[in-house]
């Protein structure tokens, strides 16, 4: 081996060429090992780092992570009331961005938004084929309260006939809160909305070869007979008249009260308290309160509202009326507000048959959200519900959470808002004219509406006002509509769970020989 390597003459020709020339001094020489010393040195040790650096791999250990840098908090630029502006020169101010682009890269993309969603496709379909004209716009002025167009991300509205107590005043200031949330998303449009409890666009007279398309006209609620556009109700930013507080204040309070009130421990009877002078229903439901001759198993109360904000409003505290197993809601002179309220409970809800819906009630379920109550025998109906429910707490218990789950997460502020940026969306991609402002119309800002405001009004606007722009670039994402046969199995689905509510309660009338 040796002898290989050191022996062969052309090893020992190549070793004199290249050695020769430095060897021919003492101090070159000396130069030379010691450059060699050094970089036999700095290869060992460069060898002996690499092995400590694999050697916990090679041992099953884990190599050491890269040290990671912790990221910059994402700082929200708040936006608060500019009274000074508005005081002085009378004009909206232009301080609030009309753009809006979430800083945060590594935000999850928007969920799909809940199933109510999906309603707004069936709302909008009378329009789907012709479009939605300015002619037809005007047509729908005869009942409205006002008109508001959307333009470049600034409102502007124009106003009829007065509405009752302040409807108009936080519908309106809701539809600003959305113009915050998402700065210039918003497309132009122009609507008309009537803020009176009955829908009145009657599907019937349109209907026919020669009929004509119907206006659009946007309200609280509507029926199987109508064909106004449902949008989310004023008391989700308060309701100063009955001290109602703003949508995400009071759905904490809710929450809080469930807790203060374990389910097994309520009072196992069917509570309602309201205003009975409205609706020749409601007087009947009277009827079903405790006597002497008869316990039906419910407890009914009249709300004196008067004497109430009288006394301070110690008697309607909503968080604290959770204290039933079961609640019973009821319509008024058409929809109620108050249905939110009542399914947040954890009770289970009696749901006395409806004619109306709003914009989320059509996707609740009997017997999943709700317990559903014949309109035309109330009282007995109420009883076997109640006797039903005492008899399967946990059942009972089930159905109470299902719908205060669906009233907490579906139903939270921010879905309310998504869901009125998307069917104010989708309404826009119908319009066959550019939107304008009308001479007589005014623009509506924040600080135009409350910083001349005063007490409870002025207490809701600043409680629900939008400080900043959403966290998220987009809303969620809106769902398909419904396909036919989807849509014909979900109504037969409720009709046939109100069926056998109907014949499990006949079956027990008759066991009770009444």
């Amino acid at each position: 081996m040796l002898r290989f390597l050191y022996g062969s003459g052309h090893f020992r020709h190549l070793s004199d060429i290249l050695w020769r020339p430095f060897m021919k001094t003492p101090a070159r020489s000396s130069a030379v090992l010691f450059f060699f010393i050094f970089l036999f040195f700095g290869a060992f040790l460069s060898t002996r780092l690499l092995d400590f650096a694999a050697a916990p791999m090679l041992h099953g250990g884990t190599a050491h992570k890269p040290v990671e840098i912790p990221k910059k908090p994402l700082i929200k630029v708040e936006y608060p009331l500019n009274c000074t502006a508005v005081n002085l020169k009378q004009t909206c101010p232009r301080s609030y961005p009309t753009a809006f682009s979430p800083e945060d890269p590594d935000r999850p993309s928007p969920a799909e938004c809940p199933h109510n969603f999906r309603w707004i496709h069936e709302d909008l379909r009378p329009w789907m084929k012709s479009g939605i004209t300015r002619e037809m716009v005007e047509r729908a002025k005869r009942t409205a309260n006002f008109r508001l167009v959307i333009l470049n991300g600034r409102a502007y509205v124009e106003k009829y006939d007065r509405a009752f107590q302040t409807r108009d005043v936080f519908t309106l200031w809701g539809i600003l809160q959305l113009l915050r949330k998402y700065p210039g998303k918003v497309p132009d449009l122009e609507l008309m909305f009537d803020c009176v409890d009955w829908p009145v666009i009657r599907s019937n007279d349109y209907r026919g070869p020669n009929a004509t398309a119907p206006p659009p006209l946007f309200r609280y609620c509507g029926d199987d007979a109508t064909l106004d556009i449902v949008f989310p109700d004023w008391s989700f930013w308060g309701w100063p008249e009955i001290n109602i507080k703003p949508w995400e204040t009071l759905l904490k309070d809710l929450k809080e009260g469930n807790n203060r009130s374990i389910w097994m421990k309520r009072e196992p009877h069917a509570y309602w308290k309201g205003n009975p002078a409205v609706a020749a229903t409601r007087q009947d439901l009277l009827k079903c309160n405790l006597s002497d001759q008869q316990d039906w198993n419910a407890r009914i109360y009249a709300q004196d509202w008067i004497r109430e904000s009288q006394e301070g409003y110690k008697q309607s505290n909503l968080a604290s009326q959770c204290t039933h197993r079961y609640k019973i809601y009821i319509e008024g002179s058409a929809w109620s507000v108050s249905q939110k309220y009542i399914l947040a409970c954890d009770s289970m809800t009696l749901l006395v048959n409806p004619h109306y819906y709003d914009f989320f009630t059509r996707s609740l379920m009997p017997v999943h959200h709700y317990w559903p109550i014949r309109e035309d025998d109330k009282c007995r109906s109420i009883k076997f519900a109640v006797d039903w429910g005492n008899r399967h707490k946990q059942k009972a218990q089930l159905i109470g959470k299902a719908a205060s789950d669906f009233i907490q997460g579906d139903l939270k502020m921010e879905n309310v808002y998504d869901y009125m940026f998307h069917l104010l969306n989708e309404y826009a991609k119908l319009l066959r004219f550019k939107p304008t402002v009308s001479e007589n119309a005014v623009e509506l800002c924040s600080e135009r509406m409350a910083c001349g405001a005063q007490g409870l009004k002025k207490k809701f606007m600043n409680e629900s006002m939008v400080m900043y722009p959403s966290d998220d670039a987009s809303p969620c994402i809106m769902p398909p509509p419904f396909s036919p046969l989807e849509l014909q199995t979900f109504l037969k689905r409720k009709v046939n769970s109100i069926k056998q509510v109907k014949a499990w309660e006949k079956k027990f009338w008759e066991d009770q020989n009444m």
